[in-house]
C-alpha cells in the first residue's frame, strides 16, 4: 500500500466536496479502524485469515486517508444514484473502494451483497454505518428485484464479479448511464534470467497463498525460464513447506481452509486432471475444506493453452524458452481478453514493455505491493475490467471516481 496524504486540518485550504460534513463521516470509520479494529477484525476472520483480514484493515484505513486527495486529483461530478453489486471477498475494502470513497459525490448508494457472504456483509454495514451515517443503504433484495428497484434507475452501477453475469447486466440498462465492472485476470508472474529466485520464490508464496489462495490478485500462471525451473522449484516447495496450516482467527497461521463455494471443488479437478504433473502437495480435505498448497508443473503454455481461474492455494507452473514466444503469448488470445496485472522477475524489459501495454506490470515485486485504493488498477482486457456508458466501452484501469470525472459528462457539477 502506499502512502497517502493526512486528512486535513483547520489549517489546510477549504475543500469543495459537495457535502464538506461527508468527509468527517469517513473520518469517523477511518479512526473506529485504527482505534478500535478488534470487532470488524473477529467479523473478516470468518471469511478471511487473520493476516488478511489485517491487511484488509490497513489498506481500508490507507484508502479512507487518500480520500480527499483522490476527490481532489479527479473531481468527479456529482451522482444522484449509485447501485453496486459487492464482491464475495475483501468485504471491508470493497465497501471503502465502492461505497466509502464515493459517498463523497454520490447522493445515494445501495448495494447488494454477494449471496456467499450476506450475514457477514451485513453486520459489517450495521458496525460502520453506526460511525458514518451516510445514505448508504443495503438491500437483500433477489437479482430481478435489485435489477428493477435499484439497478435501472441508478446513474453509476459498479459490478464486482464473474464476466459472464456482467454481461447478463449490461445490456439492461439505459444509454447514459455509466456502468464499471471489475473482474479478474490471468495475472501471469514471470521468472526471468537474472531474477533473485529465492525473493522470487517468497514472493510467488506470499500473493498466491494471500488468504489462503483466495485473492483475485493470485496469480494463475507461473512463467519460469526453462534453465531455472529445477533451481526455482527447488526455492518454491522450500517455501511451501515451511507454511503452517491453522484456522482463520489463529496470528500465527500462514494459510487455512478454503472458504468459497465451489473454489475447492474446482480447484481439486484442476489438481485431478494434471495429478500425473503434481511436484508438490496434492492433498484435499474436503469435510475440512483444506487443500495443501500445491506446485503443478505443465507444459510451455500456448495461446489455446486453458488457464483456469484459482481461488485457492495452486501454483500452476509452466516452463518457456524464448521471451519473444512468451511475450507473443501472453498479449493474444484469452491472455488478452484476462489482461490485468503481470509481474516479472529479472532482466526482461522487452517482455516487461509487451505485457505493460495490456495489464499492470510490476518489476520484482508482486501486485499486492502496490495495491492502492485511491488509483486506477486494472489492465486493457475486457474479462478483467471494463467502463461504459451504453454506447462505448473502455477497458482500461478503473477508479469510480476517475471513471465518473471522465465517462460521465452528464454527472452535477
Amino acid at each position: 500500500m502506499s502512502s497517502a496524504p493526512a486528512w486535513p486540518t483547520a489549517l489546510d485550504e477549504p475543500v469543495q466536496v459537495p457535502d464538506p460534513g461527508r468527509l468527517e463521516a469517513l473520518r469517523a470509520v477511518r479512526d473506529f479502524l485504527a482505534g478500535d479494529p478488534g470487532a470488524v477484525h473477529d467479523l473478516l476472520c470468518e471469511i478471511s485469515t487473520h493476516r488478511a483480514a489485517g491487511y484488509e484493515i490497513e489498506a481500508t484505513i490507507a484508502t479512507l486517508d487518500g480520500a480527499l486527495a483522490e476527490f481532489e486529483a479527479y473531481r468527479p461530478g456529482r451522482v444522484p444514484r449509485l447501485a453496486v453489486y459487492m464482491p464475495s471477498n475483501v468485504v471491508l475494502y470493497s465497501y471503502a473502494l465502492y461505497l466509502l470513497v464515493p459517498a463523497l459525490y454520490a447522493d445515494r448508494l445501495v448495494f447488494r451483497p454477494s449471496s456467499q457472504v450476506k450475514d457477514q456483509m451485513g453486520r459489517l454495514h450495521r458496525l460502520l454505518a453506526a460511525h458514518h451515517g451516510l445514505p448508504i443503504e443495503l438491500t437483500n433484495a433477489s437479482q430481478r428485484e435489485f435489477l428493477r428497484e435499484h439497478v435501472r434507475p441508478a446513474d453509476v452501477v459498479v459490478f464486482t464479479g464473474a464476466y459472464r453475469n456482467a454481461e447478463q447486466i449490461r445490456p439492461q440498462l439505459s444509454p447514459g448511464q455509466l456502468f464499471l465492472f471489475l473482474g479478474s485476470g490471468v495475472n501471469p508472474f514471470v521468472v526471468a534470467p537474472g531474477a533473485d529466485l529465492a525473493k522470487a520464490a517468497r514472493d510467488a508464496v506470499e500473493i498466491r497463498m494471500h488468504n489462503a489462495g483466495q485473492d483475485c490478485l493470485g496469480p494463475d500462471l507461473f512463467c519460469v525460464q526453462e534453465d531455472l525451473l529445477d533451481e526455482f522449484l527447488d526455492a518454491l516447495v522450500t517455501e511451501l513447506k515451511a507454511l503452517r496450516y491453522g484456522p482463520y482467527t489463529d496470528p500465527d497461521a500462514d494459510y487455512g481452509p478454503v472458504f468459497y463455494d465451489g473454489a475447492l471443488e474446482e480447484a481439486a479437478q484442476f489438481l485431478a486432471r494434471n495429478r500425473r504433473n503434481i511436484v508438490h502437495g496434492g492433498h484435499v480435505d474436503f469435510r475440512e475444506r483444506r487443500m495443501e498448497p500445491t506446485v503443478v508443473v505443465g507444459e510451455e503454455v500456448t495461446p489455446r493453452t486453458p488457464v483456469p481461474e484459482f481461488f485457492a492455494p495452486v501454483f500452476n507452473v509452466v516452463a518457456y524458452r524464448d521471451p519473444e514466444v512468451l511475450a507473443a503469448t501472453l498479449t493474444t488470445a484469452v491472455f488478452t481478453e484476462r489482461a490485468l496485472g503481470s509481474s516479472v522477475y529479472g532482466d526482461a524489459p522487452a517482455l516487461a514493455d509487451a505485457l505493460r501495454r495490456r495489464t499492470t506490470v510490476t518489476v520484482d515485486t508482486t501486485l499486492l505491493s502496490i495495491d492502492d485504493g485511491n488509483a486506477p488498477f486494472g489492465g486493457y482486457g475486457r474479462m478483467a475490467n471494463y467502463i461504459t456508458d451504453g454506447t462505448e466501452i473502455w477497458t482500461e484501469p478503473v477508479l469510480v471516481s476517475k471513471a465518473v470525472a471522465e465517462h460521465l459528462p452528464a454527472a452535477g457539477r
